[in-house]
Protein backbone atom coordinates (compact mmCIF):
# COMPACT_ATOMS: atom_id res chain seq x y z
CA UNK A 1 0.00 0.00 0.00
CA UNK A 2 1.36 3.59 -0.79
CA UNK A 3 -0.26 6.53 0.52
CA UNK A 4 0.43 9.85 -1.10
CA UNK A 5 0.13 13.05 0.16
CA UNK A 6 0.64 16.51 -2.14
CA UNK A 7 0.96 20.13 -0.39
CA UNK A 8 2.05 23.62 -1.92
CA UNK A 9 -0.83 24.60 -3.68
CA UNK A 10 -2.53 27.95 -3.34
CA UNK A 11 -3.64 30.85 -4.65
CA UNK A 12 -1.11 32.76 -6.81
CA UNK A 13 -1.26 35.95 -9.90
CA UNK A 14 -0.53 35.36 -13.01
CA UNK A 15 3.13 35.54 -13.49
CA UNK A 16 3.67 34.03 -10.23
CA UNK A 17 5.51 30.56 -8.94
CA UNK A 18 4.32 27.57 -6.78
CA UNK A 19 5.95 24.44 -6.07
CA UNK A 20 3.81 21.58 -5.00
CA UNK A 21 5.21 18.61 -3.43
CA UNK A 22 4.33 14.84 -2.69
CA UNK A 23 5.49 12.97 -0.10
CA UNK A 24 4.75 9.02 -0.16
CA UNK A 25 4.56 6.46 3.03
CA UNK A 26 4.05 2.56 3.06
CA UNK A 27 6.29 1.78 0.69
CA UNK A 28 9.11 2.98 -1.28
CA UNK A 29 8.13 4.56 -4.79
CA UNK A 30 11.69 4.67 -5.58
CA UNK A 31 11.34 2.12 -8.65
CA UNK A 32 8.59 3.14 -9.74
CA UNK A 33 7.76 6.18 -12.64
CA UNK A 34 5.42 9.64 -11.21
CA UNK A 35 3.20 11.31 -12.63
CA UNK A 36 1.53 14.83 -11.96
CA UNK A 37 -1.89 15.27 -12.91
CA UNK A 38 -4.08 17.75 -13.20
CA UNK A 39 -8.40 18.19 -13.36
CA UNK A 40 -10.11 21.66 -13.65
CA UNK A 41 -13.96 21.29 -13.29
CA UNK A 42 -15.87 19.91 -16.13
CA UNK A 43 -12.51 18.27 -17.52
CA UNK A 44 -11.16 15.10 -17.57
CA UNK A 45 -7.52 14.40 -15.68
CA UNK A 46 -4.54 15.39 -17.71
CA UNK A 47 -0.83 14.61 -17.42
CA UNK A 48 1.07 17.83 -16.85
CA UNK A 49 4.61 16.20 -16.35
CA UNK A 50 5.78 12.61 -15.52
CA UNK A 51 9.32 11.19 -14.52
CA UNK A 52 10.94 8.08 -14.42
CA UNK A 53 11.72 6.02 -11.27
CA UNK A 54 15.22 6.43 -11.31
CA UNK A 55 14.76 10.42 -12.45
CA UNK A 56 16.73 10.21 -15.34
CA UNK A 57 13.45 10.69 -18.14
CA UNK A 58 11.18 13.21 -17.65
CA UNK A 59 8.15 14.24 -20.14
CA UNK A 60 6.07 17.35 -19.33
CA UNK A 61 3.33 18.42 -21.33
CA UNK A 62 3.18 21.22 -24.29
CA UNK A 63 0.83 23.41 -22.19
CA UNK A 64 3.23 23.27 -19.66
CA UNK A 65 6.34 23.00 -21.51
CA UNK A 66 9.46 25.50 -20.57
CA UNK A 67 7.36 26.74 -17.58
CA UNK A 68 7.10 23.43 -15.23
CA UNK A 69 9.75 21.06 -13.84
CA UNK A 70 8.97 17.64 -12.23
CA UNK A 71 11.67 16.49 -9.66
CA UNK A 72 11.84 13.58 -7.78
CA UNK A 73 13.57 12.90 -3.85
CA UNK A 74 13.98 8.92 -3.56
CA UNK A 75 15.81 9.24 -0.50
CA UNK A 76 12.66 11.17 0.56
CA UNK A 77 10.32 9.27 -1.01
CA UNK A 78 9.51 12.90 -2.29
CA UNK A 79 8.29 14.11 -5.95
CA UNK A 80 7.65 17.99 -7.02
CA UNK A 81 6.64 19.92 -9.65
CA UNK A 82 8.29 23.49 -9.47
CA UNK A 83 5.43 25.60 -11.20
CA UNK A 84 6.45 29.25 -13.24
CA UNK A 85 4.92 31.48 -14.91
CA UNK A 86 1.75 30.41 -14.34
CA UNK A 87 -1.83 31.75 -16.20
CA UNK A 88 -4.86 31.56 -15.74
CA UNK A 89 -5.16 28.58 -17.63
CA UNK A 90 -3.82 26.45 -14.84
CA UNK A 91 -6.01 26.24 -12.09
CA UNK A 92 -6.90 23.47 -11.59
CA UNK A 93 -6.75 20.33 -8.53
CA UNK A 94 -2.89 19.09 -9.00
CA UNK A 95 -2.79 15.52 -8.44
CA UNK A 96 0.33 12.86 -8.09
CA UNK A 97 0.20 9.45 -9.02
CA UNK A 98 1.99 6.20 -8.23
CA UNK A 99 3.23 4.26 -11.93
CA UNK A 100 2.73 0.67 -11.74
CA UNK A 101 5.54 0.58 -13.84
CA UNK A 102 9.44 1.98 -13.75
CA UNK A 103 9.42 3.59 -17.37
CA UNK A 104 7.46 7.09 -17.82
CA UNK A 105 3.61 6.35 -18.01
CA UNK A 106 1.60 8.88 -19.49
CA UNK A 107 -2.23 7.54 -19.46
CA UNK A 108 -4.16 8.04 -15.66
CA UNK A 109 -5.05 3.85 -16.53
CA UNK A 110 -1.39 3.35 -15.63
CA UNK A 111 -1.45 4.48 -12.09
CA UNK A 112 -2.22 2.87 -9.07
CA UNK A 113 -2.17 5.32 -6.23
CA UNK A 114 -3.42 8.79 -6.11
CA UNK A 115 -3.52 11.27 -3.56
CA UNK A 116 -5.92 13.57 -2.63
CA UNK A 117 -5.16 16.31 -4.71
CA UNK A 118 -4.36 20.23 -3.89
CA UNK A 119 -5.88 23.16 -5.59
CA UNK A 120 -3.97 25.50 -7.98
CA UNK A 121 -5.76 28.60 -8.08
CA UNK A 122 -4.22 31.75 -10.98
CA UNK A 123 -5.87 35.03 -11.01
CA UNK A 124 -5.81 37.50 -13.31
Amino acid sequence: QVHLVESGGGLVQAGGSLRVSCVASGRTISRSSMGWFRQAPGKARELVAVISGGGATTYTAQSVKGRFTISRDNAKNTVSLQMNSLEPEDTAVYYCGRSRGSWVSFHVGEYDYWGQGTQVTVSS
